[in-house]
């Protein structure tokens, strides 16, 4: 892929991201994705196919090193802690030693967040199943505090992934700092929820953005499509975080060719839909740069 201009201008300049397996399988082509929008910072999830928490010590020394010779900054780890493949009834170490791998990694790439889910039921009574996502949620929060990590629950799947009244209770009841949330402007499409009026909800709590969209087929089945074009409403997101003073990321996690919970990984030609997904997030970002720079405090 040819090398672009930095299209990001303005007070989004280091905000926007990209999770990179998004565009490519191998670093090389994560970063050359990333770098051909201008952005300097990229989410991790899988490298060379591999998931983060599955790498050696010395190969992710080695992404440490070439991500910093390439001047991108790691804004958060994806685990697969209490996602679609592991329910409830999943053994806790198993999560909690991926979280120990993880924070030794967020030690070596300079990182402070890890994306988190709450855990699909597997036979539980519905308030077992509570009991349960909340206690583990709050002792690997607890963990993670120690070292200074924060993680980000999802709105995707598990026990607090479509109710802002369940995520504010895990909040709540964890009660711990070191557990935030993070918000997908296009997870509503496929589990069926309004996650605009989601949003309006856990604003306050927001840390982290995932940027994508989506829209029913006349099959039902769940399209993925440039941010703007489907059933999001990813603008009026935008818009209402940006009103609300939101100040971290906006990472594009586009679907166009990746879809992890489908099993379905980036192919040779992903790069080109993600930079052209991430092009349509600047272009929807453009509108509110008055916004952004009074939150930032700059003219």
């Amino acid at each position: 892929m040819p090398a672009e201009r930095d299209h990001t201008q303005g007070p989004f300049a280091d905000r926007c991201a990209g999770i990179g397996d998004e565009a490519a399988p191998d670093l090389a082509g994560q970063i050359e994705a990333v770098r051909a929008l201008g952005w300097r910072r990229i989410e991790l999830r899988t490298v060379e196919r591999t998931a983060l928490a599955d790498l050696t010590p010395e190969a992710v020394r080695d992404l440490a090193h070439r991500l910093r010779g390439a001047d991108l900054a790691v804004v958060c780890l994806a685990s697969r802690i209490g996602n679609w493949a592991r329910p409830v009834t999943t053994p806790f170490e198993t999560d909690l030693a991926e979280l120990e791998t993880l924070l030794d990694q967020c030690a070596v790439l300079d990182c402070r967040f890890v994306r988190v889910m709450s855990y699909p039921n597997d036979g539980l009574e519905p308030r077992e199943w509570a009991r349960e996502a909340i206690d583990r949620l709050g002792r690997l929060a607890r963990r993670a505090q120690t070292v200074g990590v924060t993680l980000l629950h999802e709105n995707c799947a598990g026990w607090a992934g479509e109710s802002a009244t369940r995520m504010l209770r895990l909040l709540r009841e964890t009660d711990s700092p070191a557990l935030r949330l993070l918000f997908d402007t296009g997870n509503g499409v496929p589990h069926g929820y309004d996650a605009a009026a989601l949003l309006r909800q856990i604003l306050p709590h927001v840390e982290h953005v995932h940027i994508k969209d989506a829209r029913k087929t006349p099959q039902g089945t769940t399209e993925y499509v440039l941010p703007g074009d489907g059933e999001a409403q990813v603008a009026d997101c935008l818009r209402a975080l940006l009103e609300a003073g939101y100040r971290g990321a906006f990472s594009l996690e586009p679907h166009l060719s990746a879809q992890p919970h489908a099993g379905v990984e980036a192919g040779t030609d992903a790069a080109r839909p993600f930079v052209a997904a991430g092009r349509r997030l600047e272009r929807l970002l453009a509108p509110h740069h008055d916004t952004a720079a009074r939150a930032a405090g700059t003219p």
